[in-house]
């Protein structure tokens, strides 16, 4: 079964309270499957948003709509304030998130001003996702590490259901992370070929390891999206260089832009490499746009995907 979300952090938190919940509204009328927010601390001269609290927005918009964080800057945080942060969402919306984890690192002044060494953030985020899933218990905790050191740690109640952590990142850190310590994988920038070959790789790291992944890859998608492709071109290309002060040619052949049509069917490679669950990043005219247009892309993607023996099989 295909899915599609829509990130929705640059509207949550850039709307009138009214008009966020509307939009919250609009994205479930048009079936679309959940939504996605992001989450910066200070990224490249300051730009950011809080994870957590746009999650929490979003989630307090609709009764239904799951929401995934996409992804969380977990190295920059403590995992005991972070913990505290689920618990209370968890109160409120019980099994309706789910944890996207990252190390950072994009924007490395971002990383130093957040106080943490660079060259150890990836070890800061083991540790943190292993902490996480020890107050998770319920239990007190006694933990010695390389970063955190905690005694008699206590968080209830604990989220129930639990709270999944599922890992972004390409590197082979990221995979190793993901097979070893996540519930599923983030990809984001990745070529269909090396989606599949990564989550075959994942996949035998974590048998290796006595594991097995309870959820399937979610893959994260620029798309400019516009019946004029060459203005779908500009919007996309606008807001990638603003956020990640890099040249939209760094990124075209890992981004998507056109009509909704067009757009479904240059995700369909993903699909034939096994991906069913699509995170869009929408660059389109208005919010409102945004919303009917991804579910558009959904609707399509569905329907062509569909006529594939593969998918019907799965």
């Amino acid at each position: 079964m295909i899915r599609v979300g829509l990130d929705v952090h640059d509207s949550i938190l850039g709307l009138p309270p009214e008009a966020s919940r509307l939009l919250v509204q609009r994205a479930a009328a048009a079936e679309l499957d959940y939504l996605v927010v992001g989450d910066h601390v200070s990224f490249h001269g300051g730009q950011g948003f809080d994870g957590i609290v746009s999650a929490t927005l979003a989630l307090a918009s609709h009764p239904r709509l799951p929401v995934l964080i996409s992804v969380y800057q977990l190295a920059l945080r403590h995992p005991l304030t972070v913990a505290r942060q689920l618990s209370s969402i968890a109160q409120v919306a019980p099994g309706r998130l789910v944890l996207g984890v990252g190390a950072g690192g994009e924007d490395r002044q971002e990383v130093v001003n957040a106080g943490v060494d660079p060259t150890t953030r990836g070890r800061r985020l083991d540790e943190s996702i292993r902490v996480l899933r020890l107050l998770a218990t319920g239990r007190p905790v006694n933990f010695d590490g390389d970063f955190f050191r905690l005694r008699q740690a206590l968080v209830l109640p604990t989220p129930s259901p639990p709270i999944p952590i599922v890992v972004g990142g390409r590197s082979p850190a990221a995979l190793r992370r993901v097979a070893l310590s996540g519930d599923g994988w983030l990809p984001m920038f990745v070529s269909p070929r090396r989606f599949q070959d990564s989550v075959a790789r994942i996949a035998e790291m974590a048998a290796s390891a006595g594991r097995q992944l309870p959820i399937g890859p979610t893959l994260s998608v620029w798309c400019g999206l516009d019946d004029d492709g060459r203005r779908a071109h500009a919007l996309l290309a606008a807001s990638l260089e603003q956020l990640y002060s890099l040249p939209y040619e760094d990124f075209r052949n890992l981004t998507h832009a056109g009509s909704p049509a067009s757009v479904a069917v240059a995700l369909l490679p993903y699909v034939e490499a096994g991906c069913r669950d699509f995170s869009l990043i929408v660059v389109a005219e208005s919010t409102e746009s945004a919303v009917e247009q991804a579910a558009e892309v959904r609707h399509r993607l569905i329907e062509i995907a569909g006529a594939l023996p593969a998918l019907n099989q799965s």
